[in-house]
């Protein structure tokens, strides 16, 4: 278990981190790092994702997490899938690297806890697909659909991760 954690934050979090930045391509054109990440996951997952154009925020959390060997639920792909994934964790005691299900017009969206403002209002969460890209966005706390975590493993209770950006709230992320 202790080879999950380093310097008290889980190493899926880290390996987000290490991506951010990383860039949808525009237009007919695809990341191959991103089409990469659908042919580690393999099996239905790997045929059916065959653009950068297909919604992909699923496909970077179950990334992560697959890189520090930990399996997603049966359709990554799918952000609200992830709602019923793993173990439940009260809302009061989200910490970095917790999975954030938010809903959204059309659909969901997923990523990681990485903070939030003084005030609660919203979260950051440290996601794929967010303009395009991985990047930090800050998400209103009222869209929150569930927060979850890696099935049976011990949660470090880190805490709750005041920040400041000064961007605004993401509406849709895509």
């Amino acid at each position: 278990m202790d080879d999950l954690f380093s310097n008290n934050e889980p190493v899926w979090l880290q390996q987000a981190r290490h991506l951010l930045g990383t860039l949808e391509s525009p237009g007919t054109a695809n990341n191959a790092a991103i089409l990469d990440w659908a042919r580690q996951e393999g099996g239905w997952i790997e045929h059916f994702y065959t653009a950068d154009s297909i919604p992909w925020c699923g496909l970077f959390v179950g990334h992560c997490l697959l890189n520090a060997g930990i399996s997603g639920p049966k359709n990554p792909l799918s952000a609200l899938a992830w709602a019923d994934w793993g173990d439940e964790v009260p809302f009061s005691e989200r910490e970095a690297g917790c999975v954030l299900v938010f809903t959204r017009q059309g659909g969901g969206h997923v990523g990681f806890y990485a903070g939030e403002d003084a005030d609660g209002s919203a979260l950051y969460v440290l996601g794929g697909n967010q303009s395009d890209a991985v990047s930090i966005s800050r998400i209103a706390t009222d869209r929150l659909h569930a927060v979850r975590w890696p099935a049976g493993l011990a949660r470090r209770k880190s805490g709750l991760l005041t920040q400041s950006l000064s961007t605004s709230l993401s509406g849709n992320e895509a």
